[in-house]
């Protein structure tokens, strides 16, 4: 039995462990950067407050459902 040579093995991606970002077509990447902004730049923010103070802000799931990632769209 051989053993593979360190330098020849693949090396595993945590990033990414299933190669998903590979997988995407262009809209599914635009729809992704989308979400991420959103969730960066307004949800983190009412997130740490909602943490802090005990408290959900109600919105987000409207906002959510605004943006369309609460469920499915069926084609």
């Amino acid at each position: 039995m051989r053993i593979q040579n360190a330098s020849t093995k693949i090396r595993f991606n945590y990033e990414d462990a299933f190669d998903l970002e590979s997988q995407l077509k262009d809209d599914e990447r635009m729809v992704r950067d989308q979400f991420r902004d959103y969730c960066q730049e307004k949800l983190m923010p009412r997130i740490i407050e909602a943490n802090r103070k005990e408290i959900f802000h109600k919105e987000i799931m409207s906002e959510l459902g605004e943006l369309g990632v609460l469920g499915p769209t069926i084609q």
